[in-house]
């Protein structure tokens, strides 16, 4: 994170909230599954399986609209190059709204699903030589390189603050489940909307930030 100047780093963290915003609405919604945490679908995949309790399927789908977002932004981010984070973004924000919309019609899993697909689209926003440059739907690898400069920084490295946008990736994911939680219970139906436009919002200020700059 730290070859991203401070104004990407500060959109990294508001798309770590918007994915644990949307991650709150659907663990409320779904008893458990998540939006952009496969880690966890992984093991509900593997618990459903070795019980054989049904649970599996929908723990399997979301990963695989996971896994078909995360493509769908690497092809727009090559078709799109000059302006990937904008095109990636307006991809995000159109299936949250598409989400949102059949939400209304028929609640449940399926309109979740394009919402793993949104969030595994948005680890594309920040994408190098087509790897993901920083992951901000999940959090784990985050604290792993927080606390590896947490440690060089006990140990004498010259940036003893190199841990801070790791720290602060993780800790707009929490600020972002926190008001997921209470927004889903106090907007209900239409939680997904606000996601939307969150992230549509998010959309023009990647445009703003993006004109004229490389990276």
């Amino acid at each position: 994170m730290q070859s991203y100047a401070p104004r990407f780093i500060a959109l990294a963290v508001a798309l770590a909230a918007l994915a644990g915003f949307v991650d709150a609405i659907a663990f409320t919604r779904l008893g458990g599954y998540f939006v952009s945490f496969m880690s966890g679908n992984s093991t509900r995949l593997g618990v459903g399986i070795g019980l054989a309790d049904g649970t599996a399927v929908l723990a399997a789908a979301l990963i695989l609209a996971f896994v078909a977002g995360v493509m769908g932004a690497a092809i727009i981010a090559r078709r799109f190059a000059e302006r990937r984070k904008v095109a990636v973004l307006g991809a995000v924000t159109a299936t949250l709204a598409a989400a949102a919309g059949l939400w209304m019609i028929r609640p449940g899993p399926l309109p979740l699903l394009l919402v793993a697909a949104a969030m595994g689209m948005e680890n594309g926003v920040f994408a190098r030589d087509g790897e993901v440059a920083i992951g901000v739907s999940y959090m784990t690898g985050s604290l792993v390189r927080m606390a590896q400069r947490l440690a060089g920084a006990l140990m004498g490295d010259p940036d003893r603050w190199a841990f801070v946008p790791h720290l602060m990736l993780w800790l707009g994911f929490a600020v972002g489940v926190v008001m997921g939680a209470k927004v889903g219970l106090a907007a209900a139906d239409l939680a997904l909307w606000i996601a939307a436009l969150a992230a549509g919002g998010l959309t023009l200020v990647a445009a703003g930030l993006t004109r004229g700059a490389t990276r």
